[in-house]
């Protein structure tokens, strides 16, 4: 048994890697800057299938299936990386204002 357990580990890290400088040395599928909170936003908040997920990116369903086991796995981490990535767009956002504004103060001004 505990070697079909290595084997599966194998298979999960195989196909997830972490790289400084890449994807903001989050894990990601090996190969691609998909990282794999992309992959677990997608299938947990949108409803996205592994299929649908695998089909739209060009992935196999080892890869997301590895991002979901990896996920899982993972999951206290990851749902921070997710939360630090809304605060950054959010505060992104409140700093500079869209273009239709712009334009709408201009002609009003």
């Amino acid at each position: 048994m505990a070697t079909r357990t290595t084997a599966i580990r194998n298979s999960v890290d195989a196909h997830i890697v972490s790289t400084p400088g890449v994807a903001g040395g989050r894990p990601r599928i090996a190969g691609h800057r998909m990282r794999v909170q992309d992959i677990a936003v997608w299938h947990e908040r949108m409803g996205m299938s592994p299929d649908e997920i695998a089909d739209q990116f060009d992935l196999t369903l080892g890869q997301v299936y590895a991002a979901l086991a990896f996920y899982f796995d993972h999951r206290k981490e990851i749902q921070k990386d997710i939360a630090r990535d809304r605060k950054f767009i959010a505060a992104a956002k409140r700093r500079s204002s869209s273009l239709v504004q712009a334009k709408l103060k201009q002609t009003r001004g």
